[in-house]
């Protein structure tokens, strides 16, 4: 499950948005939009690769948004 929160706090940090990060990993803003909304839980494993590779993530970082056990 994606930590979500962490995610969108890493695209602010970055000095990006949701729209200027999809069209970085060459995706549609709409689907990108679509996947967060849906707690990441479509994304490919391309897509996250590209997502961390475009927000400079440690390898840390990847852990704890992508591959936590987040709860709400």
């Amino acid at each position: 499950m994606v930590n979500i929160n962490k995610l969108k706090g890493k695209i602010v940090e970055q000095g990006l948005t949701v729209e200027r990060l999809a069209n970085i990993i060459n995706i549609d803003k709409s689907t990108l939009y679509r996947k967060i909304s849906n707690s990441g839980e479509t994304f490919t494993i391309k897509e996250a690769d590209l997502i961390c590779k475009a927000l400079k993530l440690t390898f840390s970082e990847v852990n704890d948004i992508f591959f936590s056990q987040y709860v709400a």
